[in-house]
């Protein structure tokens, strides 16, 4: 259990048993499939932890080149690298820090590809595929919605894939579970499989989020076993993010001002949503906040407001056993994955500390963060 009073607040804070609780399920999923797991620092890449992850996983995968460089630098190991373009000042950089680089188009592939051999590095190229299906539903998470600027569709790839493309990368998901990649699977057979003959790797992305507590792992054992045995030249790749960090931490809060207007009483606490919670404006994602219950069904009901001034900066309603006051501690929980990545210091809101409780239960901080950290952004 953390004890709370030996951080500062606000604070991020991840627990050392369940991240290595998620580790070992990741690790025993790649070893029973016969396939390779690796860590996308879009979701999670708090690098200070990564020694942790290296006892589990060789490899992660970025998204630019500063992914790319924390990956070799941070994480010891080269990236598998896509984005959706890369630039000329970028890519040399990209080559030095990357053992894969994945294209978004056959265009940036013609661009690029030259200089990779020019180089004579070792680096495996691959091109990023579009299935056109995927079962998300909020738009701005969706991949393959219509008119979508990620990847190659099937009409535009030639019989023979130009030289040096070695391995297809596809990803259709988000939070989704093993059914919805078995049927993702047949729509990527049924357009692409005739290509795999000439191709050495098969990434499927990420969104595979087997460490939720109803996902069935067995199913995508068996689902990956089944992938490697038609075709067992190729070399299968995941990359998640979520999965990794899963329900390992919290955001801890606290009430600063209570406030009732029409009848609605907010809780202002000395965070944001949208500066340190964005994918709750974004996803829409409703966080869990320990000891409450969503809803205005209780005694003490409040809506939970943030201390930026954008209007929409709040979230709720959500309701207590109790009467909340003042300097009283409000814990999100699961807020690891997809909020350090994405925070920003907007009206110049004091960013919450990030830290470790480890395994012996000690505090470790790893950053608390200064009016500089917020000058030094501006200019």
């Amino acid at each position: 259990m953390i004890d709370f009073t030996r951080f500062p607040s606000p604070c991020y804070i991840m627990e050392e048993e369940l991240l290595r609780k998620n580790l070992n399920l990741i690790k025993s999923v790649a070893d029973r499939a016969g396939v390779e797991i690796i860590l996308a620092f879009k979701s999670f890449a708090m690098w200070r932890s990564f020694s942790i992850f290296r006892e589990y996983i060789a490899h992660s995968t970025a998204s630019s080149v500063y992914e790319a460089q924390l990956a070799l630098e941070e994480f010891g190991s080269k990236a598998h690298t896509y984005s959706p373009a890369y630039t000329e000042s970028d890519f040399p950089e990209i080559m030095r820090c990357s053992s894969h680089i994945t294209f978004n188009s056959l265009s940036q592939f013609r661009c690029f590809y030259p200089l990779v051999v020019a180089e004579g590095k070792n680096i495996s190229c691959g091109i990023r595929i579009n299935p056109e299906y995927s079962e998300v539903e909020t738009e701005l998470y969706n991949p393959c919605a219509p008119g979508t600027r990620f990847g190659i569709t099937a009409d535009l790839l030639p019989d023979i894939l130009p030289e040096g493309v070695e391995g297809f990368h596809c990803h259709c998901h988000c939070e989704s579970s093993s059914f919805e990649l078995e049927r993702t699977l047949q729509h990527l057979e049924a357009k692409f499989s005739r290509w795999f003959p000439q191709i050495k790797w098969l990434n499927l992305g990420g969104g595979h989020l087997m460490t939720r507590k109803d996902y069935d792992t067995e199913h995508l054992i068996r689902l990956l076993q089944g992938l490697k045995s038609r075709y067992p030249h190729m070399r299968i790749i995941l990359e998640p993010g979520s999965a990794f960090t899963w329900q390992t931490g919290v955001l801890t809060s606290e009430v600063v001002d209570i406030v009732k207007s029409r009848g609605i009483k907010t809780a202002i606490l000395n965070v944001s949503f949208t500066c340190h919670m964005p994918d709750c404006l974004e996803m829409p994602y409703q966080p869990a906040v320990r000891g409450a219950e969503m809803g205005n069904e209780g005694p003490y009901v409040y809506r939970l407001g943030g201390n930026s001034c954008l209007s929409g900066d709040y979230m709720g309603l959500w309701s207590f056993d109790h009467e909340l006051h003042i300097g009283e501690r409000i814990v999100f929980e699961d807020m690891i994955h997809y909020t350090m990545v994405k925070t920003n210091m907007f009206n110049g809101i004091h960013h919450p500390a990030i830290a470790l409780w480890t395994k012996e239960e000690t505090a470790e901080i790893y950053k608390e963060f200064s009016y500089e950290d917020y000058r030094d952004r501006m200019s």
